[in-house]
């Protein structure tokens, strides 16, 4: 009887033991933001006081701790660089707090606590490529490896060369801030793509909209910003090795980073890093395309000190590349180039090669920055940044010249060299009654370009100045903000016509401004709304080009009467986010005066040098309306699902027509499966992709030389992984096939699709070591 009564008794502590446990069964979940820029705070501690419990947020800002059991808690949420805080939980049942955290610097004695930060505006979209997502697109150029991105896709010229165009608008109407300095290349052209190695940045965002009152007078279409790694000031040695395969055009990339801080000198970091690209001619599913290659040779400095609220980086990049242009693209006679077009195929086909021979382009960027701050013990900040730009092309076209000793020379047909030097001094203010916080800023740009050769456009110098003034409001769960910027250029040109020199000059001077609204309510769900203002004066190859674009294979012609662009921009999105569940709507409309293009003429035009499609700038009013739709959504265990789709009408409002040259709609949708943990893997998915592209019908009759293209759907596949080698070194692997099924299209958007079809299967092997802290 003992022995059964011990075992009844055993049972029964048993049973009430796991009935007291069964009950803590809550938890607490939900995602940190930065209050002002709305991004996700990644690595941030989130503690329940009083307890052992605490995790870090991942890197789409989100944390959940289990386990619970009912009671009161008291969470706290800290990460370096922003205010603490707290919050009592009263925990019935499970429980999801959402909410933002504050930038500030702390200092205390000897330490320096700061974080990096985005100036982007709160109340227009930004969508952030980074992490995974990020890595799926190494090896490729910045344009494609923005292409993700719902209402982001970009303009081709043949199969490597892409630049991103936002809502329809591209090139000198979406400005690309690199590593916290505008870019300025010599990107007026279709072929001119930006000269920027992606691998540089750990993080790619994009701001939907015109965005001119913070960046530049420039900024209609939006905003890109390439963004690097804070620098590791006072830690250990690290950095990464990535190498990249592609079989299309047998391409290879390899790009490594290595960093660190110095020891014994407290403050310090610095960091180095180089890519390698080399491939040969693209092939279609059916051809390849004779000199399509491509060489790359990048790498760039930084290193920085911080101190005590003052801090101070330098930077220095050079980008070096030369990039094939297809041969076919460039045609002896009319006849024979209507032939090209209403044939559908070209008359050069060749097999694979490395070789890259003319028509080329050879292109170097070298960008040197330096940026210093101070942050004031009362909250005020102080930064001033200089920098200075050398875009220096060489442009070689498919004949070389007639005298044989010149010709050996092997002297480029066009050379540009473009100088530009930036100034930016911005002054935060600390914040008025805890709830107003604003920047006030001037920034100004000087630069000059030489051009020897052929004459295409004329040489110039270029002076701008502007100052802005933006201020933001948070009262509960609102945030209001406002801005005014006023900008003043000078354009001067030179150039020798009749063996005259013959010079203009142009004044263009106006206002932007911006006033928007964020709204966070409860329920996972939030909205913006903003309202602007915009400016873009004529650059000078829409002025005076006046010749054939070899790298574009088109004859351009500009107009000296044209009148500066006014775009008047509104935006709003509404998006909810859950664990499972994300949607986003985002709609805007954009008004453009004056709307400078390049209109295609009824007939191409025949030159000493060949015969080429004839292009001349033109100006009306335009507006682009449209919809960006995107959710992503897990349905069950390990499986999730995402769609963006976007809608573009674009026309032009003052000749009752059509716009050239506008991105077809699209849809692109993915399944994926995840598995979090396998033996020594991480994070392993595999994923299946479609995009669908439509036939762009809104387009002028009789307007092109062709008639656009129809519409086209691309497979791929992707699969991945992480391997932990050790505790400091990791592996991870990527495979993907794009264009599975090797479907010829052509696309509307690539300039040489009067010549060739796109790009057939590729696929590709991404490698990625990872060591150090």
């Amino acid at each position: 009887m003992k022995k059964y009564f011990y075992i009844c008794l055993i049972i029964l502590v048993s049973s009430l033991s796991h009935g007291q446990n069964s009950s803590c069964t809550c938890f607490i979940k939900g995602v940190i933001r930065d209050l002002h820029s709305g991004q996700p705070i990644a690595g941030a501690t989130i503690l329940l006081t009083g307890t052992t419990n605490g995790v870090f947020t991942d890197e789409k800002g989100k944390y959940e701790i289990r386990n619970l059991c009912p009671g009161i808690y008291q969470l706290e949420a800290r990460i370096v660089g922003y205010s603490t805080y707290k919050q009592t939980i009263d925990l019935i049942i499970s429980h999801e707090e959402n909410f933002t955290l504050l930038e500030q610097e702390v200092h205390l004695k000897d330490v320096e606590i700061t974080a990096q930060r985005t100036d982007a505006p709160a109340s227009q979209p930004l969508t952030t490529l980074s992490g995974n997502d990020l890595e799926q697109t190494r090896g490729q150029t910045l344009g494609e490896s923005l292409k993700g991105i719902s209402g982001v896709t970009s303009m081709q010229t043949g199969s490597s060369i892409s630049k991103p165009v936002i809502h329809g608008l591209h090139s000198n109407r979406v400005l690309i801030m690199n590593n916290g300095v505008r870019q300025e290349g010599q990107q007026w052209g279709s072929e001119h793509a930006p000269e920027i190695d992606p691998f540089v940045a750990t993080r790619l965002s994009v701001i939907k909209g015109a965005a001119g009152v913070r960046y530049g007078s420039d900024a209609i279409g939006g905003v890109i910003l390439v963004e690097p790694e804070e620098l590791p000031f006072n830690k250990t040695l690290s950095g990464e090795v990535n190498l990249v395969g592609f079989t299309n055009g047998r391409q290879g990339v390899s790009s490594s980073t290595l960093q660190g801080g110095i020891k014994g000198l407290p403050g310090f970091g610095w960091r180095a890093q180089g890519t390698i690209k080399q491939g040969g001619n693209i092939r279609t599913p059916n051809y390849f395309l004779d000199n399509t290659g491509i060489s790359e040779k990048n790498f760039s400095l930084g290193a920085g000190y911080r101190n005590k609220g003052f801090g101070i980086d330098l930077f220095y990049s050079r980008f070096d590349t030369k990039i094939g242009i297809f041969s076919g693209s460039h045609i002896g006679s009319i006849t024979d180039l209507l032939n090209v077009i209403n044939n559908g195929e070209p008359f050069v086909k060749s097999g694979f090669s490395y070789t890259i021979g003319r028509p080329n382009q050879n292109v170097t960027h070298d960008l040197l920055k330096a940026e210093t701050h101070y942050n004031f013990q009362n909250g005020n900040r102080l930064q001033w940044t200089i920098a200075q730009q050398v875009n220096h092309r060489n442009e070689y076209d498919l004949h070389i010249p007639r005298n044989d000793s010149i010709a050996a020379l092997n002297h480029p047909e066009l050379t540009f060299k473009l100088n530009t030097l930036t100034n930016d001094v911005t002054w935060d203010h600390k914040p008025i009654a805890g709830k107003i916080a604003g920047q006030i800023g001037v920034s100004t740009l000087y630069q000059y370009n030489l051009m020897t050769g052929r004459p295409l456009i004329p040489n110039f110098n270029q002076f701008n100045i502007g100052v802005f003034w933006i201020e933001r409001y948070v009262k509960n769960d609102w945030e209001f903000e406002a801005g005014l910027r006023y900008d003043y250029r000078t354009l001067s040109t030179h150039r020798i016509v009749s063996r005259q020199k013959i010079s203009n000059h142009f004044d263009f001077h106006n206002g932007s401004g911006t006033i928007g609204a964020t709204r966070n309510f409860t329920g996972n769900l939030s909205a913006r709304l903003n309202a602007g203002t915009a400016w873009r004066a004529p650059n000078v190859s829409e002025l005076f080009s006046d010749g054939v674009h070899h790298g574009a294979a088109a004859f351009e012609k500009g107009d000296s009467t044209l009148h500066p662009e006014k775009a008047f921009n509104s935006i709003a999105s509404i998006k909810y986010a859950s664990e499972k569940l994300t949607i986003e709507i985002g709609g805007y409309f954009n008004y453009i005066k004056d709307f400078i293009y390049l209109k295609p003429q009824p007939q191409p035009i025949l030159t000493v040098r060949g015969a080429f499609p004839y292009f001349k700038y033109t100006q009306t009013d335009a507006s682009f309306k449209g919809i960006d739709i995107s959710a992503a959504w897990q349905f069950v265990k390990n499986f999730s699902a995402t769609s963006k789709l976007s809608y573009l009408k674009a026309y032009d409002t003052r000749n009752d027509n059509y716009l050239v040259m506008i991105p077809a709609n699209r849809w692109d949708n993915q399944l994926k499966y995840e598995i979090p943990l396998l033996a020594n893997l991480h994070n392993v998915f595999f994923s299946v992709g479609n995009l669908w592209v439509a036939r762009q019908k809104r387009v002028p009759p009789k307007s092109d030389f062709m008639p656009p293209p129809a519409a086209y759907s691309l497979w791929n596949i992707q699969a991945g992984g992480t391997i932990h080698l050790s505790a400091k070194q990791q592996l991870e692997i990527g495979v993907s096939i794009q264009n599975l099924f090797n479907t010829v299209y052509r696309d509307y958007m690539n300039r040489f699709r009067y010549y060739s079809d796109d790009i057939g299967r590729n696929a590709s092997l991404r490698l990625k070591w990872k060591f150090g802290a």
